[in-house]
C-alpha cells in the first residue's frame, strides 16, 4: 500500500482507477485516503486494536478539508489507544444502510424475481441480526455465530449467505471496508440432502403413457411437460417462449437465467412445436396478470399428474435433471452437458457427475458377472 505525506494537491490529484485503492498518510500512522472507482475519495483509520484490526470512514475527502480529517482521525487513533469507545463512524455505514445502497444498485442487475428473493432473505435473515451494527466492525466470527443460529432452517442460511456476501463486497468497493476483508470469504454452508431426483428409464416410460391419456383434454400443457423433459429448459424460459424464438430448429432464448442462450433441439422436441396451434405471440399463452404468460402455470396441472404417476417426489424442475443424467448415461462430456444445459460455470454441471460413479458400479457387477461365468 503506497505511504506518502498527504496535502490537498496529492489528494486533488489522485485519479480513479478500476478497482478501489488505499494512500496511507506517511505523517499520521493507521491514517489514509480510499480512492473509489467512482471517483470518489473518503478519509479513513486502519489500525489494530485489542488484537482486532479497527476500519472507520472518517469523511469525504471530496468535502472535508484535510487538516480537519487528519485532527478527526488523530482523535479516533488517540480514543482506540486510551481504550475509550470512538465516536461512531456516519449512518450512511450502519449495515442496514449499506444493504440498501447495494440493492439499489443491483436491482439494475438481478432479475425482479431475484430481487425480490434476495429482499425477503435481507429483511428475515439479516437484518434482524446485523442491523444497527457498522458495517466495518462485523468480522467473521459474527458472521459465523450467524450461520450457527441457522441451523434449524439450513436452507434459509445458505441462500441468504451469498446476498450477505455481496454486502461486504459492495462495502469494500464503497469504501466502507478494507479491501479483502470480506467475513464471508470460505464459510461454511450446511450439508444437505440433495433434492435432485432423476427418472430412470421405466419411471419416463410409465409417464409417458400417463401424459399420452391428458393429450386430448390438456394439450398445451402436455406439450410443455414433455418440452421440459427433452430439450432441459427451465419453467420460466419454456413459459415465456415466443414464437419468435423458435426458428432455424432451435429455440433462442433471450432471458435465461443465465442470460441469452441457444436451447438445442432434438425432433422430438421440434415435433413437438411445430404441431402446436399459433394463436398468439407466446409460444404457451396462459392470460396472466399484464397479458404476461401465467408465472404459476403448469403447476396445477403438474401437481395432478405426477400424483397419477406414482411420482409424488418429483419436481418439474427435477425433468431437467434427468435430461442431464441421461445424456451423461449415453456418453456426453460435462463441457457438451453445460452448454445443452445454459451453465456459465463448469463447476454448475459437475453435480451430475455422481451418475458416472454409479456407471462404474455397473460396469463392474457386469464384468464380475462375466468373470465368474
Amino acid at each position: 500500500m503506497p505511504k506518502t505525506a498527504l496535502s490537498e494537491a496529492r489528494i486533488k490529484a489522485l485519479r480513479s482507477r478500476r478497482r478501489a485503492f488505499d494512500v496511507r498518510d506517511a505523517r499520521l500512522k493507521g491514517f489514509g485516503v480510499r480512492v473509489l472507482p467512482s471517483g470518489a475519495k473518503r478519509f479513513f483509520i486502519h489500525t489494530q486494536h485489542r488484537r482486532h484490526r479497527v476500519w472507520k470512514i472518517v469523511g469525504d475527502a471530496n468535502a472535508m478539508r484535510l487538516d480537519e480529517a487528519r485532527t478527526r482521525a488523530a482523535s479516533l487513533l488517540s480514543a482506540l489507544r486510551d481504550g475509550t469507545d470512538a465516536p461512531v463512524s456516519t449512518p450512511e455505514t450502519l449495515f442496514e444502510s449499506v444493504a440498501e445502497a447495494v440493492f439499489r444498485r443491483y436491482a439494475r442487475i438481478w432479475k425482479p424475481r431475484t430481487l425480490d428473493v434476495n429482499r425477503s432473505y435481507l429483511r428475515r435473515q439479516l437484518l434482524p441480526w446485523f442491523g444497527g451494527q457498522q458495517i466495518a466492525d462485523i468480522g467473521r466470527r459474527d458472521v459465523q455465530r450467524w450461520s450457527s443460529s441457522l441451523r434449524a432452517t439450513p436452507v434459509a442460511a445458505d441462500r441468504s449467505a451469498p446476498v450477505l456476501s455481496v454486502i461486504f463486497k459492495e462495502a469494500e468497493l464503497l469504501g466502507y471496508r478494507p479491501v479483502g476483508s470480506n467475513p464471508c470469504r470460505g464459510l461454511k454452508r450446511y450439508r444437505r440432502k440433495g433434492r435432485e431426483r432423476f427418472l430412470s428409464d421405466e419411471e419416463i416410460r410409465h409417464f409417458g403413457a400417463v401424459l399420452s391419456k391428458h393429450e386430448a383434454g390438456h394439450p398445451l400443457e402436455v406439450a410443455a411437460v414433455r418440452l421440459l423433459l427433452l430439450t432441459a429448459c427451465r419453467k420460466g424460459e419454456l413459459r415465456s417462449l415466443r414464437w419468435s424464438d423458435y426458428r432455424e430448429g432451435h429455440l433462442f432464448l433471450r432471458d435465461s437465467k443465465t442470460g441469452p442462450r441457444t436451447g438445442w433441439l432434438s425432433s422430438a422436441a421440434r415435433g413437438i412445436l411445430e404441431r402446436l396451434h399459433r394463436t398468439s405471440k407466446w409460444v404457451f399463452p396462459t392470460n396472466g396478470a399484464n397479458g404476461l404468460p401465467d408465472r404459476n402455470w403448469p403447476q396445477g396441472f403438474w401437481q395432478r399428474i405426477r400424483g397419477e404417476a406414482n411420482l409424488s417426489d418429483v419436481r418439474l424442475h427435477d425433468l431437467r435433471h434427468t435430461y442431464a443424467s441421461f445424456a451423461l448415461r449415453r456418453g456426453e462430456s460435462v463441457l457438451a452437458i453445460g452448454r445443452l444445459l445454459g451453465h456459465v460455470a463448469p463447476q454448475t454441471t459437475l453435480k451430475y457427475t455422481h451418475f458416472a460413479d454409479s456407471m462404474v458400479r455397473e460396469a463392474v457387477e457386469v464384468v464380475g458377472a462375466v468373470v465368474e461365468g
